[in-house]
């Protein structure tokens, strides 16, 4: 009897999973057992890469080149021959892109701000070497913990402002797993709020609307005026 075609074992030639951009990657693929010839596929999120057959036992090599973010995520290969029934399929390989980190983006839905009052500072990188380690500052002082994410997404914290120390300069710091990859943010700063101006604004819209119903108010009173004085002059 011929002996049955084995699950594949999917590796890294180069035996690492972290690849930077523009980088050459070959992916082994072999079953260890079964009757050849064998054809390997490869598939990276269930869609089909590469194909070939080797015609002994032994590892279906595919060379890939990362060009961009959709060359890196899950690879699986799958083998199968003529005599064995159904296909085999390998365990997954995940790879990671890596390189350089873009400078990250400091903004506030806010710029002016009054003492007591909450605001909110968040910070990107659109690096898409993930992931990606943040930290806020004041100054020079270091204002949050390491926020690491695995995703394309910003960091957020949330402040007080308390004294007049908290209208100094923010940035925010952007970091990944590439050598010495590390990026600071623009400066930015809140200012001071014309307390007048803020809380007159209210007052103003609430004078607005009433003039407002005033003059729909008139608009729709007049005819009840109107008609009757006409009427009676006639």
């Amino acid at each position: 009897f011929p002996e049955m075609l084995s699950n594949p074992r999917l590796v890294s030639v180069q035996r690492t999973l972290i690849v930077m951009m523009n980088q050459n990657e070959s992916l082994s693929c072999h079953s260890d057992s079964g009757l050849p010839p064998v054809k390997y596929t490869l598939f990276k999120h269930n869609q089909n890469v590469s194909t070939l057959k080797s015609p002994v036992i032994t590892p279906g090599l595919f060379n890939l080149t990362i060009n961009c973010a959709s060359d890196v995520g899950e690879y699986k290969c799958k083998a199968e021959n003529e005599v064995s029934s159904g296909r085999k399929h390998s365990n997954s390989l995940n790879l990671t892109l890596i390189g350089p980190i873009s400078k990250p983006v400091l903004s506030s839905p806010t710029s002016q701000a009054t003492k007591g009052q909450n605001v909110t500072l968040s910070c990107l990188s659109e690096s898409v070497s993930l992931p990606i380690t943040y930290i806020f500052f004041k100054g020079k002082q270091n204002i949050s913990p390491a926020m690491k994410t695995c995703k394309k997404e910003a960091a957020v914290i949330f402040l007080c402002i308390s004294s007049s120390s908290d209208f100094r300069t923010y940035k925010c710091k952007a970091e990944n797993r590439f050598h010495h990859s590390t990026k600071y943010s623009n400066g930015f700063n809140f200012t001071l709020a014309d307390v007048h101006v803020v809380h007159s604004q209210p007052l103003i819209t609430s004078l607005g609307l009433i003039l407002l119903l005033f003059v729909i108010g008139f608009a729709l009173a007049t005819p009840f005026f109107i008609i009757p004085s006409y009427k009676a002059s006639e």
